[in-house]
C-alpha cells in the first residue's frame, strides 16, 4: 500500500514497485485516514491486507505518525516503511515510537525500494547507520528513570547468550543476513532468534530492540 498526498509520487512509486514481479501494489491512499478507511474496507470484504505500507509523513487530515500508530494498533502484522527526506528527521524518528520498521528516502532507487520492501516483510528493519546513530543519540525522545531502566534490564536478563549477541547486532542496525555472516549462522536461524528476542522483550518491531538495548545501557553491562 502506498500512502502519500501527492498523486505523482504515488504513481511513481507504484511504477517502481511494478518492476519487481514478486511485488504488487494492492491499494493507495492520499492521507493516513484514507489509508485506515481503506484497510477497514479490505478487512471487512475479506480482501488480503498489504504486507507493507509505504507511508509519507507530512499529509493533511492524518499525518504519517498518527497513521502508523493506528495501523500498528489495529493491524500489527503490517510493516510500515516511512518515506522521508533529509529535513524530516523529527517526523521520521517519531514514527519509530509508533512502530515503523524503518525509513526510505523519497529519492530511493528502484532496486533499493524493492529490496527494502522484501527486507521488512522478512522481519528486517531498514535503518541506515546515520539513522541508527541518531536513534541512539536521541533515545527516541524518552529516557527511562531508574525503575524503568531496571525493568528493561530484567527483560534482557531473560535472554540467552546467543539471543543477547543477536540483540546487540540488531541494535547496530544489521540485517538478518549480516548478523548471520557475523555469527556464522543461517539467516533463518537468525530470524527465529530475533523472533524469540521480540517475544521475550514483549515488543513487535526489531527497531524497538535497539531502543531498549541502549536505554538499558546493555553495551556497558553485557557485551564487549
Amino acid at each position: 500500500m502506498i500512502v502519500d498526498d501527492q498523486r505523482p509520487t504515488r504513481l511513481g512509486l507504484a511504477l517502481m514497485v511494478a518492476k519487481d514481479p514478486q511485488l504488487e501494489v494492492v491499494a493507495q491512499a492520499g492521507d493516513g485516514q484514507e489509508a485506515l478507511d481503506g484497510l477497514a474496507v479490505m478487512q471487512a470484504e475479506g480482501t488480503p491486507l498489504p504486507d507493507v505500507i509505504l507511508m509519507d509523513v507530512r499529509m493533511p487530515v492524518m499525518d504519517g505518525l498518527d497513521a502508523t500508530a493506528a495501523v500498528k494498533r489495529s493491524y500489527p502484522g503490517i510493516h510500515v516503511l516511512i518515506l522521508t527526506t533529509y529535513d524530516e528527521d523529527d517526523y521520521a524518528f517519531g514514527a519509530l515510537n509508533a512502530g515503523a520498521s524503518g525509513f526510505l528516502l523519497k529519492d530511493v532507487k528502484t532496486s533499493d525500494l524493492g529490496r527494502a520492501i522484501h527486507a521488512v516483510n522478512g522481519g528486517d528493519a531498514i535503518l541506515t547507520p546515520r539513522i541508527t546513530a541518531e536513534v541512539i543519540r536521541r533515545g527516541v525522545r524518552t529516557s527511562p528513570d531508574d525503575q524503568g531502566r531496571d525493568r528493561i534490564r530484567r527483560a534482557f536478563d531473560r535472554l540467552g547468550r546467543r539471543e543477547l549477541e543477536v540483540a546487540s547486532l540488531v541494535s547496530q542496525g544489521l540485517t538478518n543476513a549480516e548478523i548471520g555472516d557475523r555469527l556464522q549462522l543461517q539467516t533463518d536461524s537468525v530470524k527465529k532468534t530475533v523472533s524469540r528476542v521480540l517475544a521475550k522483550l514483549e515488543v513487535r518491531e526489531r527497531v524497538n530492540i535497539a531502543v531498549l538495548w541502549y536505554q538499558a545501557g546493555q553495551d556497558a553491562r553485557l557485551m564487549p
